[in-house]
């Protein structure tokens, strides 16, 4: 077993946003998410088969929700978004890095 701490081994230069799977099992997997002025492009919304569980640990975000609008995120706020809610992000900070600690799942049948 090795420790390890989410805000450790942030890259300096992020051309692109940073996921990386932290743990997963048969019906979850948790992310670790890195934006640094990243959004989600215009013409896209992300559509997904599965419920996610957002936590934002650091900076400021904000998503658009196809049906119910704009939310704007800063540290330690929490949602559940149910699978098949189209968003995308609109903004991530860029004075200091967004970290998202993300898990998908699926629902009880």
């Amino acid at each position: 077993m090795k420790l390890k701490n989410i805000f450790n081994d942030i890259p300096r230069h992020m051309p692109e946003e940073l996921m990386e799977t932290l743990a997963e099992g048969e019906n979850i997997r948790i992310e670790r998410i890195i934006s640094r002025g990243h959004t989600t492009p215009e013409n896209k919304w992300y559509d997904q088969e599965e419920n996610e569980f957002v936590l934002l640990l650091k900076g400021k975000a904000k998503i658009m929700f196809e049906k119910e609008g704009e939310i704007s995120m800063q540290k330690g706020d929490w949602l559940v978004i149910p699978a098949h809610s189209r968003h995308r992000v609109t903004y991530t900070s860029t004075e200091e890095e967004a970290i998202w600690l993300t898990a998908f799942f699926t629902s009880k049948k």
